[in-house]
Order: C-alpha cells, then sequence, then structure tokens
C-alpha cells in the first residue's frame, strides 16, 4: 500500500491562469515520483531549489519531471527518486506575454505656464506595453517575496513616477504648453526611456509608452473658446453662427418644457435678425448711391449747374442749358 502512495504522481502546471498576472508560484510540499511538468502556450517554467534557480523551461509541452527535467537541472543531476522520498522544490510559472497597461494621471499635474503663477494644472492618459526582460532580477527584486504580480501592480508602480516625468518632459521641450499635442512624440519617448531605466532594476522592460491626450480644467477650456469667439467678430456671419450654436446649446442644457420649440424660436429669431440687419444695410447703400446721383445730375436745387445733363448726359462744362439738347440745367 505505501509503495502505491508513494508513487502516486501529482501534476506541476499554472492552475488557475490569469492573463493580467506575470508570474505564479507552484508550491506544493514536493514533487513526487512520476510527476509531470506541463509548459503550456505564453509561459516559461523556472525551477527553484533552496531559493536558487536551477533550470529554466521554455518549450511548451508536458514533461516527466525524473527523467526529462531533473537531468538537465544545475546543481540536482544526480538526484533521484526514492521510493519515501520526493523533491521538494518551487516552479515558478512566467507569462511570457507583452502586456499593455492603461494609465491616467490620478490628479492634475501642475506644469510652469506664462500668467499662471500656480502653474498650468493638466491630466493625461494613455497606454505603455511592459513585459519580463531578466527573468534572474525579477525573481530576486518581486517573485522572491510575493506569490504572485499583477499588472495592477505594476501600473502603481509607474503611476508613482509619472507626475514628476511629465513635469520633466513638458518643461524639457519648452514649446507652447497649451498645444502639447504637437510636442507628444518628444514627450512620450522620453518617459518611455526613463520608466525604462526605472523598471530594468526590477527586471521589467518598457517596450513602448503612449499618451492619448492631454486634457485642461473646464474652466482654463472655457476661456479658450471664449478667446476664439472673439477672434470671429470681425466676421459677423460666422459670429452670428457661434451665437445661434450656444444658444441652441444653452436650450438642450436647459431641458424642461418645450425646449425643442425653443430652440426653433432661437434659431428662427437668429436668422430673422441676419436678414433684417443686411436689409438695412441694403437700404442705406441705395439711398447714399441714389442721392449722390440726384445731387450730381440737379445740382441739389440750390441753384448751382450740374456737371452732367439729366436728360443727355452730356458734360455742361458750367453751362445754363445744355449744348448737346438744349435742356435748361437751371
Amino acid at each position: 500500500m505505501g509503495l502505491f502512495s508513494n508513487q502516486f504522481a501529482n501534476v506541476v502546471e499554472w492552475e488557475e491562469y490569469r492573463d493580467d498576472v506575470l508570474f505564479w508560484k507552484w508550491s506544493n510540499d514536493e514533487i513526487k515520483k512520476g510527476s509531470k511538468l506541463i509548459i503550456r502556450q505564453g509561459q516559461d517554467a523556472i525551477f527553484m531549489f533552496n531559493g536558487k534557480v536551477e533550470g529554466i523551461f521554455k518549450d511548451e509541452g508536458s514533461y516527466d519531471i525524473e527523467t526529462q527535467i531533473v537531468p538537465f537541472l544545475s546543481t540536482l543531476k544526480g538526484f533521484k527518486f526514492g521510493f519515501n522520498s520526493g523533491m521538494r522544490a518551487e516552479v515558478l510559472f512566467i507569462n511570457t506575454k507583452q502586456f499593455n497597461i492603461k494609465w491616467g494621471t490620478p490628479k492634475p499635474v501642475r506644469i510652469q505656464a506664462p500668467g499662471l503663477p500656480g502653474g498650468l494644472p493638466i491630466r493625461a492618459n494613455g497606454t505603455f506595453d511592459v513585459k519580463i526582460g531578466d527573468y534572474l532580477v525579477f525573481i530576486e527584486k518581486i517573485a522572491g517575496v510575493k506569490k504572485q504580480y499583477s499588472i495592477e501592480e505594476v501600473r502603481e508602480v509607474m503611476q508613482s513616477m509619472l507626475s514628476g516625468l511629465l513635469v520633466r518632459w513638458i518643461s524639457k521641450v519648452g514649446q507652447d504648453i497649451f498645444n502639447l499635442q504637437a510636442n507628444m512624440v518628444e514627450i512620450q519617448n522620453g518617459i518611455q526611456s526613463d520608466l525604462d531605466m526605472e523598471f530594468v532594476k526590477i527586471g521589467l522592460s518598457v517596450v513602448s509608452f503612449r499618451i492619448d491626450e492631454f486634457s485642461y480644467p473646464e474652466n482654463i477650456t472655457k476661456r479658450a473658446d471664449t478667446a476664439a469667439e472673439h477672434t470671429m467678430i470681425g466676421d459677423m456671419n460666422r459670429f452670428q453662427q457661434v451665437s445661434m450654436v450656444d444658444a441652441m446649446t444653452q436650450n438642450m442644457g436647459n431641458g424642461g418644457n418645450n425646449s425643442a420649440a425653443n430652440m426653433m424660436n432661437t434659431m428662427m429669431g437668429a436668422q430673422m435678425g441676419m436678414m433684417m440687419g443686411q436689409q438695412m444695410m441694403n437700404n442705406m447703400n441705395n439711398g447714399n448711391q441714389n442721392a449722390g446721383m440726384q445731387a450730381q445730375q440737379t445740382g441739389g436745387g440750390d441753384g448751382t449747374v450740374p456737371k452732367f445733363c439729366p436728360e443727355c448726359g452730356t458734360p455742361t462744362n458750367g453751362s445754363k442749358f445744355c449744348g448737346n439738347c438744349g435742356h435748361k440745367l437751371i
């Protein structure tokens, strides 16, 4: 009976695989005679004995530990499974995939800006890609003291450095603080380089770092929009169009009773106002033109000779009668 119980095999594998975990530690009491190691796609297996790395296995498949694994372990090549003994060891399963992690500034980052003594508060968000780069360093710094390590923990490490890196690289670019999108590539490349230098210390590698957008506080954005509107005052058509949109937005925001009718009334009123204004301008221009022609032709009725005959249009040259048709000029 004892023979069969000691011969009972166990399976060394990452049983509860999670896509958001960088590694998982198998640490049962012992690896028994006849045990199997299963390595799945996207996994590496690292055998450890007394806290020391004994071997790293990267090819996926199912292996007999006694005959296919132990002979390749660095200091346990002569280990033999006995009837009453197993091998006490730990196996680390490494997730070899490249992790894409979203990030965002938890609080606004204040950047020095002209006219803002307290700095310009900005937020940013994006993604970065990370993977395990050095197994030995990663085991020493992380896996040696944890049972697993998730991408959420990686995100927390990254965000603890982010504010300082944003300030550094935005200031280093030193261009228009209100147009950071134009300098985004230089900023994100600089942050990636600095992040990678820090993550290397724990065995990780930052493959890429991306900024999706910068955003400013709502009051800053409104001021920028107002300034843009003011630049359109010289073009009344564009200014009236902006005013109509503003009125529509306000009515929609108010909700309440009959907001659709309010929007329609606002649009009709604005349209009528533009038409009335255009008509008034046309009337004024036509009136001025007619008055000028009349004064030119009749002398304005004050006894002066017109420059041209009102009948045939011939120049009068100061004469009281037209030299062409004989029309009396005064």
